[in-house]
């Protein structure tokens, strides 16, 4: 569940990069879009605190490259 920071950031980036950049016709089509936009790029694009503050493709990198060397 998202604190209530959180969940304000999300609305003003969801706001500023995606919504108020697109016309959708359905309602269906704005919650398509949306959850799109939210899985596909806010979230691996935001920091996570779980993570070390850092997003999760370089999370990523980083686990990824610490195997291939202890390997």
């Amino acid at each position: 569940m998202l604190g209530q920071r959180a969940a304000g950031e999300l609305l003003v980036h969801l706001k500023t990069e995606h919504y108020t950049r697109h016309n959708f016709a359905t309602r269906a089509e704005a919650i398509a879009s949306v959850s799109t936009w939210i899985e596909d790029i806010y979230n691996r694009r935001r920091r996570h605190s779980a993570l070390g503050q850092i997003s999760p493709v370089p999370f990523e990198h980083r686990l990824t490259t610490a195997a291939s060397q202890a390997a």
